[in-house]
């Protein structure tokens, strides 16, 4: 008898585990989102039909659905409701995910304290750590309580059944990348395992009406590592940044089913633990008797909240050939562009052959294009080695052709400088309502913001009137 041909149908096909891209063969990398090893066999699906089921709880009107269920309840840290919208719902699952050594866990750990009560017991459970460390770290900042359980586990199953025998309100795993289910093959961290840990706890946080907080690890670009279906599955996805050589950390909301993604958290890290910001201005200030040469301070939005923020700037003569260009906290692409613009419209030709550092205080980042015009005055102070006035302010975006354009939350980083004790404030045109005893100058170009730099021998001299025109 002869061999029966193999026909397209009973050949394999492949499709991509995290965008569902498919081909005829295997690959190492999918073509579609450039992810390696995603690409596995599958078989040609056979036709089904799914047969109506019986209702359990019947549809009703969207205006009698108790909405009480979804309150959110506080976590004891201000700062972190802040940018949950309220606090946890029962019944959320959150992601929280950052650098190792950001400070997740001190975090994380403090909230389990602190939402501990009577009513509402909370499971700490660490996989990658053992619990005397986990103890240890508690007694240092102080987040002990009784209602606080803490279990070292890595197996899935293990964690289902701690959650019947303590019947938890709140659950804290960290982290999700360590625990793994002896029914999936796979390594722990693995697509397959990430998927399968993230969807149980899922599934018992929403059966049990229990906040869950998952701790994820990043990769080296900072995005969440493991599929990508994990944000998706998750209510919640924070983000916690920070330099690990300065104090200041900051939580943003990435993806909030419950709230807004425009609000920031903001906390310190120290020896004693992690404390919230409720004012984080100070942090980026440096406050003098008198004014410094290359200095310059700008109202930067964080969310929706308005921080005060010093830039600072230095310029040496060069002893190479090519000059040093050196940035700290600031886009190194837009300190160049501020270098152009003065060069070419302000007519400070001094730049071009000198070492440029230009650095944030603090450990704040300034990457908004409100931060131009202060970036472009403290460049433009160094060189002239003339400080800016006292008290003074600058905000606003400015253009390859000189010219200062608007920004958004004017009025708000205008009464933020305000309230901080500021009272002269350089902005675009059109700022709107102005507090009452703050003396705004509006400039419509680069040229008109340098004119507060007092007259100096030092300042460079203009160029002729050829040039000018």
């Amino acid at each position: 008898m002869a061999a029966r041909t193999k026909t397209t149908k009973d050949r394999p096909s492949y499709r991509c585990t995290e965008c569902g891209w498919q081909t005829a063969k295997w690959l190492g990398r999918c073509s579609e989102c450039q992810a390696w090893g995603t690409v596995e066999e599958y078989g040609t699906p056979a036709v089904r039909t799914t047969a109506p089921g019986r209702v359990t709880t019947s549809a009703v009107p969207i205006g009698q659905v108790d909405a009480r269920q979804a309150t959110a309840r506080s976590t004891g840290v201000p700062e972190l409701d802040r940018v949950l919208g309220g606090g946890l719902v029962p019944g959320a699952v959150v992601l929280v995910a950052g650098e190792p050594g950001v400070g997740k866990s001190t975090l994380l750990l403090d909230v389990a304290a602190k939402a501990a009560s009577d009513e509402h017991r909370t499971l700490y459970v660490t996989g990658e750590e053992s619990a005397s460390q986990v103890r240890m770290r508690a007694d240092r900042i102080k987040a002990i309580d009784d209602h606080l359980y803490l279990a070292a586990e890595t197996d899935l199953a293990t964690i289902l059944g701690h959650l019947d025998a303590v019947k938890p309100s709140l659950l804290i795993l960290d982290s999700v990348q360590t625990v793994a289910s002896p029914e999936i093959d796979g390594a722990p961290g693995g697509m397959a395992q990430v998927r399968e840990v993230a969807g149980a706890l899922i599934r018992a946080s929403k059966e049990r009406g229990m906040a869950t907080l998952l701790v994820g690890h990043v990769t080296k670009d900072g995005a969440i590592a493991g599929p990508r279906l994990l944000e998706h599955l998750v209510d919640v996805v924070l983000s916690f940044e920070g330099d690990r050589h300065a104090r200041l950390r900051l939580v943003r909301g990435v993806k909030n089913r419950y709230g807004t993604t425009d609000e920031v958290g903001c906390f310190e890290l120290h020896d004693e633990g992690i404390t919230g910001l409720a004012d984080p201005s100070g942090l980026f200030l440096t406050r003098r008797a008198e004014p410094v040469p290359g200095t310059c301070l700008t109202v930067t939005l964080e969310g929706r909240r308005p921080l005060v923020a010093e830039v600072q700037a230095l310029t040496v003569d060069s002893q190479i050939p090519s000059p040093r260009r050196t940035t700290s906290g600031l886009e190194t692409s837009r300190v160049s562009m501020m270098l152009a613009v003065l060069e070419q419209r302000g007519r400070i030709s001094a730049l071009g052959k000198r070492d440029i550092y230009s650095a944030t205080v603090g450990g704040v980042k300034l990457s908004e294009p409100a931060a131009d015009l202060a970036i472009a005055l403290a460049l433009a102070s160094a060189a002239s080695d003339v400080p800016l006035p006292k008290n003074l302010v600058a905000i606003g975006e400015v253009g390859l052709a000189g010219e200062v354009r608007r920004v958004t939350g004017v009025q708000r980083r205008l009464s933020e400088a305000h309230r901080l004790g500021f009272t002269h404030a350089l902005v675009p045109g059109d700022p709107g309502k102005i507090p009452a005893g703050m003396k705004v100058l509006e400039v419509a170009d680069i040229g008109d913001a340098l004119r507060v730099l007092p007259r100096s021998r030092k300042r460079e001299a203009p160029r002729d009137d050829e040039d000018r025109r």
